[in-house]
């Protein structure tokens, strides 16, 4: 990375006088951004995603950050940048379409079926609960959940790091940042985040540590295994839980205030 007299210097040089050295300068000092970020989503893709892909796609999203940073707004170019990557990558795992049409169905069967446990228990369903109403043993469900893993990471921008006021990331100011309601919707930014952090305070404990330690710590999957004494693929089921019940919970309340 630049020295931060190096840095100043630079985007001086492109912001205000559109000097395209200063920019290429720029975008080949941050290229390690592209590499961190695209290694930190591979470990929830399946095999058959390319690296390169992934790599390709994050690269003109640091294009994009460098081109649209203000450095006068006093945020932090990593924290935008590391935003308009990831976003730029799950953009393009979007348009590839990589995944099956089928996979998609079951992650919505398990999600409403999921709300529905929730609101008739009044609480999440377990484990043993939601396989039951599959009708599958434990043990299956737990596999089709790391089967449906693989799908999860297309609703992580639920929780994309988007630049908060200090420069640094917040997962409550993210998720409420990413449902973008019309005016005439009821909701305010202020009311989402206490949603969210109402449905948070629902999950298990062990899934808000996956949710905490991955999307406010930075952890990767395996580091977290560790912390909680379990093995990635169990990282990978209670991630996928609590994704999916966030999901349907924030779903559920936008459309009842939507009535």
């Amino acid at each position: 990375m630049l020295e931060r007299e190096m840095e100043i210097k630079l985007w001086e040089s492109y912001h205000y006088r559109g000097d395209y050295k200063a920019r290429e300068r720029l975008i080949e000092a941050y290229a390690p951004l592209v590499k961190y970020v695209s290694g930190r989503l591979a470990l929830f893709l399946p095999p058959a995603v390319e690296i390169d892909d992934l790599f390709g796609y994050g690269a003109l999203g640091l294009i994009q950050a460098v081109d649209r940073f203000d450095p006068s707004r006093g945020i932090k170019f990593t924290t935008f940048a590391i935003a308009r990557i990831r976003g730029a990558i799950l953009d393009g795992i979007r348009k590839s379409d990589w995944l099956p049409r089928g996979l998609r169905q079951k992650e919505r069967q398990l999600r409403d079926i999921q709300q529905v446990l929730a609101n008739r228990l009044g609480r999440f369903p377990t484990d043993e609960e939601m396989a039951a109403e599959l009708h599958m043993a434990e043990e299956d469900f737990r596999k089709f959940l790391q089967e449906i893993s693989q799908i999860t990471l297309l609703s992580l921008d639920d929780f994309s790091f988007e630049p908060g006021g200090t420069g640094e990331a917040n997962v409550l100011d993210n998720i409420a940042a990413s449902h973008t309601w019309e005016p005439s919707h009821l909701v305010t930014q202020k009311e989402m985040k206490r949603m969210v952090a109402q449905a948070i305070d629902k999950l298990e404990e062990k899934e808000r540590l996956v949710v905490s330690l991955y999307y406010y710590d930075g952890f990767t999957r395996k580091e977290i295994a560790e912390i909680l004494g379990v093995s990635e693929s169990r990282v990978s089921q209670l991630h996928t839980k609590a994704i999916l019940r966030l999901r349907g919970y924030l779903g559920t309340k936008k459309r009842d205030l939507q009535g």
